[in-house]
């Protein structure tokens, strides 16, 4: 079984993800970890720098990352259902891509913009992450929620929403490994 977990910068996916796989030993695979291994091969040395390539290379070297993890049954995808830009939302599964991962399960792990916020806050010294609103979170939120359902209506994928609240990890892990099962 292919699942896709996703949630925004700060929700605390990782860690819940972490947590669950004490639970439910399942293969993950970060899905930009496999782009930019594919982007060093186009001569690119930092993984932020993946956004300056030409975009018909940034969507080559997305298409071959698919590829490479279609090839594992049971795995989970670690990535971005959408990618905030300047210029507005791009899904993080265009159409191609999700049609070579066909992914059974869409998880998205979320907790309130205000969590998130602390959370940013206290990870800045070690994450780099561009700012956001409260109400740019919760829209952030919407829109992975949007693209999670829009998934599903193409592969026939479930849509879980696992609730990350603060203090509460054990919950959320619990949560996110019955949904693996």
């Amino acid at each position: 079984m292919r699942t896709i977990i996703a949630g925004i910068p700060g929700a605390g996916k990782t860690t819940v993800l972490s947590e669950a796989l004490k639970h439910h030993r399942m293969e993950v695979i970060n899905y930009g970890d496999v782009m930019f291994e594919m982007a060093r091969q186009e001569g690119i040395e930092k993984r932020d720098d993946m956004r300056t390539l030409p975009q018909e290379t940034q969507r080559n070297i997305q298409k071959r990352a698919a590829e490479k993890i279609a090839e594992k049954e049971d795995v989970i995808i670690d990535t971005h259902c959408t990618v905030k830009t300047p210029y507005g939302y791009l899904p993080g599964l265009p159409h191609e891509v999700l049609m070579i991962l066909r992914p059974e399960r869409i998880i998205l792990v979320e907790t309130s913009p205000e969590e998130i916020a602390a959370r940013r806050e206290k990870d800045a010294d070690i994450r780099k992450r561009d700012a956001e609103s409260i109400e740019e979170m919760h829209l952030h939120q919407m829109m992975n929620r949007m693209a999670a359902m829009s998934y599903a209506v193409l592969t026939g994928a479930t849509v879980k929403i696992v609730q990350n609240r603060e203090g509460k990890i054990e919950e959320a892990a619990r949560e996110l490994a019955r949904a693996l099962e």
